[in-house]
């Protein structure tokens, strides 16, 4: 077995959509957005003799005042049932954080959560992280239903938001022209201050939509009332999920509930694509109501979502002075942050 760095990136892609799990947190694409931010990037396939590959994960280099890190979001990709393998490609990971002179590594697989999964954790070194890494309980839907059945067991707030809607006259457009973000920034500042949480920059969305829709993979909808605009969906589609990666609302959207029309405009252009499965993303559970993400989390639930658990962060540690100084500012910070 051999592990090197990838070049390609449709052979890449090939191999990271061939597993049913997967979605754009290992694309190619993730990572050209990460590179246009000016970071460092590690793509690296694992190849038998043959020249098959066995795994593959991506990561970019973060810098902190605090040390670097190596952020491994949804990956590696590989046979979770083979331990030569899996081992494999953890040293290699250690390896390239050591290479990069991180501080640690930072995985979420894209492995459902078990005592199983937690135990492969820790038998590989890795130790809990104190914060997340990208989403680690997420609401499914299996959008290989009708539309009709999907409304049919989304709850009946759902249903009458969509009525609502539609009675309302609101339309949607969609647009990939990433001139479109800067209409999303400034509803999201708004949004923020009204929701108490710090905005994306601007840059920052437009070379993350940017990245993805160049090859068709992201796509913007935006409902209006009239001229006025009412709320915006980020949307990723790649492989066999079609993810809600961003969205915003104006007062006037949430008043006309508009996020519900949004979402089921999205889910037409997955099914044309043969996706099946539907990521709403981030919720959080029924019972932490203090939590920043409640709210949002009873709306996605209100779709009659599955609930998936991943893997928790864990935290492969290569410098243990300047990660227990780490450790403890990140517990301070998420403690405040509610999340």
């Amino acid at each position: 077995m051999n592990i090197t760095d990838a070049t390609d990136r449709k052979v890449w892609d090939d191999f990271i959509t061939s597993h049913e799990e997967s979605n754009f947190l290992q694309s190619w694409d993730f990572y050209e957005f990460h590179i246009a931010r000016g970071k460092k990037v590690v793509r690296r396939l694992a190849v038998d003799d043959e020249g098959k590959i066995l795994g593959a994960y991506a990561g970019v280099v973060e810098t902190a005042k605090r040390g670097r890190y190596l952020a491994i979001a949804g990956g590696p990709i590989l046979d979770w049932t083979n331990k030569k393998l899996i081992q494999a490609i953890f040293d290699d990971i250690k390896k390239a954080g050591q290479n990069e002179k991180c501080v640690f590594v930072r995985v979420r697989p894209q492995l459902e959560l078990s005592d199983k999964s937690l135990k492969l954790m820790q038998s590989l070194g890795l130790k809990k992280a104190p914060m997340y890494l990208s989403v680690e309980y997420a609401g499914i839907l299996d959008i290989s239903k009708s539309e009709e059945e999907i409304l049919a067991g989304a709850s009946q707030g759902f249903r009458r938001k969509l009525r609502k809607a539609e009675k309302a006259g609101i339309t949607v457009e969609t647009s990939t022209d990433p001139k479109i973000v800067k209409t999303f920034y400034e509803i999201e500042v708004g949004h923020a201050k009204r929701q108490k949480f710090v905005a994306f920059s601007e840059s920052f969305l437009t070379k993350q939509f940017t990245a993805f829709a160049e090859n068709g993979e992201a796509i913007m909808y935006t409902a209006k009332l009239g001229k006025d605009i009412l709320a915006q969906n980020f949307m990723i589609f790649y492989g066999d999920e079609a993810s809600y990666h961003y969205g915003t609302s104006t007062d006037l959207g949430t008043k006309y509930s508009a996020a519900p029309l949004l979402h089921l405009k999205a889910m037409e252009e997955a099914r044309s694509r043969g996706i099946k499965r539907y990521n709403l993303w981030g919720i959080v559970g029924t019972d932490e109501t203090k939590h920043r993400f409640y709210g949002v989390s009873e709306f996605k639930r209100s779709f009659g979502c599955t609930e998936l658990k991943y893997t928790p962060a864990h935290d492969l540690i290569l410098n243990k002075p300047k990660y227990l100084l780490n450790k403890t500012v990140e517990g301070i910070r998420k403690h405040f942050r509610h999340v």
